[in-house]
């Protein structure tokens, strides 16, 4: 959704805003975890509660919920995409084949892969299908990067493409927040840290951060300056499905995807157990409630399928509170520092931007949702649509 995000921001306020948003995130993860060495808590959850009380921890809970939980969504709707499009590729396999159909590609790939996978307890046996996901990201950036040099020229140039700022800009901080947003499960891995200092946090949390950046910023410019105007919400919508190479990114984004799904799913089991079980799931309710979520989460991915607005939604909703409002919250009512320490004044302006986004954002995203052309073959890919390649957008 990144080069989506340029889309609406206009692309140089666009990469000024993935930096922006970066730099708010590895603050307030740090933040995050300063507050609970402050309160002496050790989850999200117990830091907003000792801070705030009942009515916060609730609030918490609940954005702590539906932000893995929406992003499980988006997630299979990604592998409903990528998938069939792959699979198409292969001889004999037609738009009626049953592989070609989005339904059945996101139920049979819950049920064989992210289903077992998200039972697992422990969250640290993961760890080696984190590093999987980091390295297939790697070879779709590389393809990305590829295609924006061999294919951009058959894209028909768009007006207006390089503007410098657009109307959309807080909806495309929604989707960078989508993006970076780690905070629901930060405690989770500070904790499975063999040494949870605050100095080793701010080292992870810097390098993780830096790389992400790196990546998000190369492939959203990459992304855009492929695709301009006829960006979509989900990247690989844009390329044609006789593109082998693309094809080949496409089945390493949903892969990737499937291997991303269990550790939101471990974020939402968690605030679960922790709102209704005191914290601890007996192993017929740990597979219950997995089972349940994962459900949910596939039923709604496969009664509705256009992922910008479930990214923008939940960028505005979910992620914005969670990264810009929260943390420095918490810090404020917790610092025994002066009212002028630089923690102190950061989190003031960060605590204000977030409630702009957040409510400036969701407006916009009801009031101006924008298009969705899911499974539409793109116009640039018929070559001998002589008339559309001499009729386009003014340059």
């Amino acid at each position: 959704g990144l080069p989506y995000s340029m889309k609406q921001a206009g692309f140089p306020l666009g990469i000024l805003l993935l930096f922006g948003v970066a730099y708010i995130t590895d603050y307030s993860i740090i933040l995050l975890i300063k507050g609970g060495n402050l309160s002496s808590t050790n989850t999200y959850q117990e830091l907003v509660r000792k801070t705030y009380g009942l009515m916060g921890y609730l609030i918490l809970s609940s954005l702590q919920f539906l932000y893995p939980f929406i992003a499980m969504i988006s997630y299979n709707i990604i592998t409903g995409d990528t998938l069939t499009k792959v699979f198409q590729r292969i001889p004999g396999v037609g738009p009626d084949n049953i592989l070609s159909d989005r339904h059945f590609i996101i139920l049979f790939t819950t049920i064989i892969f992210t289903l077992p996978i998200s039972l697992y307890r422990d969250i640290a046996k993961l760890g080696k299908v984190s590093l999987i996901s980091l390295i297939l990201t790697i070879v779709i950036l590389v393809i990305v990067m590829v295609r924006t040099v061999t294919f951009s020229p058959q894209v028909p140039k768009s007006e207006n493409a390089w503007i410098f700022a657009k109307s959309n800009a807080v909806q495309a901080i929604g989707v960078m927040s989508f993006a970076f947003i780690c905070h629901h499960n930060s405690f989770l891995i500070y904790g499975s840290l063999e040494e949870p200092t605050l100095k080793n946090w701010s080292r992870i949390t810097h390098t993780s951060v830096s790389l992400a950046v790196i990546i998000s910023v190369v492939f959203a410019a990459c992304g855009y300056m492929t695709f301009a105007e006829y960006t979509e919400g989900d990247i690989f919508e844009n390329y044609c499905r006789d593109d082998n190479l693309a094809t080949f990114g496409r089945f390493c984004y949903g892969v990737t995807v499937i291997l991303t799904f269990p550790l939101e799913c471990f974020v939402t089991r968690e605030v679960i157990a922790n709102v209704f079980f005191h914290g601890n799931l007996s192993t017929i309710f740990h597979i219950f409630v997995t089972i349940i979520i994962v459900a949910v989460a596939m039923a709604v991915s496969l009664v509705y399928d256009c992922l910008g607005i479930v990214l923008e939604l939940n960028g505005v909703l979910s992620a914005t509170p969670l990264i810009f409002i929260i943390p420095t919250a918490c810090y404020l009512r917790l610092s025994k520092e002066r009212w002028n320490h630089s923690d102190n004044i950061i989190s003031c302006l960060l605590l204000a931007v977030g409630v702009l986004v957040m409510t400036v954002g969701l407006v916009l995203t009801v009031w101006h949702p924008q298009g969705c052309s899911h499974g539409k073959e793109m116009p640039y890919c018929f070559p001998s649509n002589v008339s559309f390649h001499n009729s386009t957008l003014p340059p």
